[in-house]
């Protein structure tokens, strides 16, 4: 099956808000299952900073890029 080489291929855009907010909870499983974070509070704080963080940086982003 050939493929067309007339076309320019698209350009897909990252996510951030989706690539930030995966990367904080592989990283706050990791924490829980090693035992680093044994304080309920202090797991809920984080959540609450890391989502507001990735939040900020996809606004941020989506201001750069103009859209």
């Amino acid at each position: 099956m050939p493929r067309e080489m007339d076309k320019p291929r698209a350009l897909h855009r990252t996510d951030w808000m989706a690539l930030l907010s995966g990367t904080l909870f592989v990283v706050l499983g990791i924490l829980i299952l090693t035992g680093s974070i044994k304080d309920p509070l202090v797991l809920v704080s984080l959540v609450v900073v890391g989502l507001g963080f990735a939040g900020l940086v996809a606004v941020v982003a989506r201001v750069i890029r103009g859209k």
